[in-house]
């Protein structure tokens, strides 16, 4: 969300915006008077509690299967509330400065919530969960900072959030479905690591490579706009 004067620029390009389904689930959410703030705030808790999924899929209980099905089913709705939030602001014309803090802050508890989740989950590993989820908000923040300096929005992957989030739900969902067979681990000393360590990796990776992606082309811009 953004002040009244949104426009389709300054909004995270999502192909699932257009998707007659979401259009009428966000006109249904407007008719029913919901707070794209609500959104906001109900995707951080989604966030929230598929971390504590993540987390539990390590703690040896027989619905490890069900924890890594539920962190993906909750993954997926973290990105849909951030889709509907916006969407929603627009239709019920309620977009404002404050609609952004309760955009971008919740944005960030959850991704970090999230991807350390995922650090804590069966075949993860800390460190790589915080070195994560310290490159996706540092992306986000490249992304603000720059806008504040007076470059365009530009939310260049190639590990911005839908791919970040795309890529967990897709480890969370083979955890879950794929043969126990199918799954390998690597030890790394004491540690046992399997796919969530590597999809961390590949995030922390990605994720660096975004944000040197995004300052290149903001100090571009503020280069080729001096006077």
């Amino acid at each position: 969300m953004s002040q009244s004067d949104y426009n389709a620029a300054e909004r995270r390009p999502i192909a699932a915006r257009e998707l007659a389904v979401f259009q009428k689930l966000a006109a249904w959410l407007a008719d029913l008077g919901a707070s794209p703030n609500g959104i906001s705030v109900a995707g951080m808790i989604a966030a929230l509690i598929g971390g504590v999924a993540f987390w539990a899929t390590s703690q040896g209980t027989p619905y490890t299967r069900l924890f890594w099905l539920a962190a993906a089913l909750l993954t997926q709705l973290r990105l849909l509330a951030n889709m509907l939030d916006g969407m929603v602001a627009i239709r019920r014309n309620l977009a404002s400065p404050l609609g952004e803090l309760y955009n971008e802050v919740p944005d960030r508890i959850s991704d970090a919530a999230l991807l350390i989740g995922v650090g804590l989950a069966s075949g993860g590993q800390l460190l790589l969960g915080f070195g994560a989820a310290l490159a996706a908000v540092f992306t986000a923040y490249v992304r603000a900072m720059a806008k504040a300096a007076g470059a365009p929005q530009n939310f260049c992957g190639p590990m911005a959030k839908q791919q970040r989030m795309f890529l967990i739900t897709l480890v969370a969902l083979y955890q879950g479905l794929a043969p126990a067979a199918w799954q390998p681990t690597w030890n790394l000393g004491d540690e046992k690591l399997g796919v969530a360590a590597l999809a961390l990796a590949i995030i922390l990776i990605g994720s660096s490579f975004t944000a040197f992606r995004r300052l290149a082309r903001a100090a571009r811009f503020l280069r080729m706009s001096r006077p």
